[in-house]
């Protein structure tokens, strides 16, 4: 299957904001054309229904009730209306661990959480008195480790705490049951490793938490009797496009070799190992992986291998080191990670 991506470029960074396939590339183009010819057509006549529909398709492709789910940019603003949504006491804790994405972490912060981090292994058993909220990832983004979000969930659960899942890197990525998983809340991106066009992502909620779920953009879909999918719905005037294109990309998507991406996945992390790059300790995504470098400055290696090799790779400093993470995709060869070897052997 055809993507997009500059042939001239290594691209091993899919997790970041993934790549769209060529036909679902046109798709999006083609709902972009017809908001076009006839915007007040397709906004004011046609977008509910439409929207509706791609609401359905995701549904059932996360394990979801579609009036649970609802469409927003990224996982990043659907978090946002959540955790601004809270209302958290002086005394309240979130527990949370290391690896969470740093725009969340800052999230947070501005809301003058108390965030106590503990190792993701231990977060069931950390849960205490003052803890209000456990917020961990699916998949990390610094680490590209899976947490242990079953675990968590259901002890925070018999806690009587809000267990609330930042999925960004899980749809298309592993399997996922919204329903059976157990969080209370769940936010996912689409434009990431289900390869939708970039701005399509969820938020999802258990229906117990509808009512105090506030969209970041209050608008004419809300009143205080309107439902879930009707609050977060219209928030002006934009492009769905991305949003409408996702069923399409749930369809490309199951034509790829994501059973061979998976597999040269794994040999290259082996590879990296081999030539001394520790992996980072955990269960490694099944097409992501982070790896310990030397020290280093981690913005002036990743800025050479892009400026001197024309590789698109993740490096980052993370506990007082420099991780590498490598993603891999349906797209990638050998040969790309061949090449990626050798440029650290010249970089570092």
């Amino acid at each position: 299957m055809e993507f997009l991506l500059d042939p001239g470029i290594t691209f091993l960074n899919h997790g970041s904001f993934g790549a769209c396939p060529a036909e679902v590339f046109e798709e999006y183009r083609r709902f972009q054309l017809e908001l076009e010819r006839q915007p007040v057509e397709f906004l004011g006549r046609r977008f509910d229904g439409l929207l509706g529909e791609a609401r359905a398709a995701l549904a059932a492709y996360v394990g979801a009730r579609p009036d649970d789910l609802v469409f927003v940019p990224n996982a990043t603003a659907g978090l946002n209306a959540v955790i601004r949504s809270l209302s958290l006491e002086p005394e309240d804790e979130v527990l949370t661990t290391a690896h969470e994405y740093g725009a969340l972490v800052k999230t947070w912060e501005f809301l003058g959480a108390t965030l106590v981090r503990v190792e993701p292994e231990e977060l069931a058993a950390a849960i205490g008195p003052r803890t209000r909220a456990v917020f961990l990832s699916h998949i990390s983004s610094p680490t590209a480790l899976v947490l242990p979000v079953e675990e968590v969930c259901a002890a925070a659960r018999t806690a009587g705490v809000l267990a609330i899942v930042d999925g960004a890197h899980a749809p298309g990525h592993v399997p996922l049951d919204l329903e059976s998983l157990g969080a209370d809340v769940y936010a996912g991106n689409c434009h990431k490793w289900l390869c939708a066009p970039k701005g399509s992502a969820f938020l999802w909620a258990r229906p117990e938490h509808h009512a105090w779920i506030d969209p970041l953009v209050v608008s004419w879909g809300w009143s205080p009797e309107a439902p879930f999918a009707a609050k977060h719905g219209w928030q002006g005037t934009r492009d769905p496009a991305a949003f409408l294109t996702v069923p399409k990309a749930i369809e490309a998507h199951g034509r790829l070799d994501w059973e061979g991406a998976r597999a040269l996945a794994v040999r290259a992390r082996e590879w990296l190992a081999a030539a001394g790059y520790a992996p980072v300790p955990g269960v490694a995504a099944p097409c992501m992986f982070a790896v310990e470098l030397p020290e280093c400055d981690a913005d002036a290696v990743q800025r050479r291998l892009w400026d001197e090799h024309r590789i698109e790779v993740v490096v980052s400093g993370w506990e007082g080191g420099a991780l590498l993470r490598v993603s891999i995709a349906p797209y990638n060869t050998e040969a790309e990670v061949e090449r990626l070897l050798e440029a650290l052997r010249l970089v570092l």
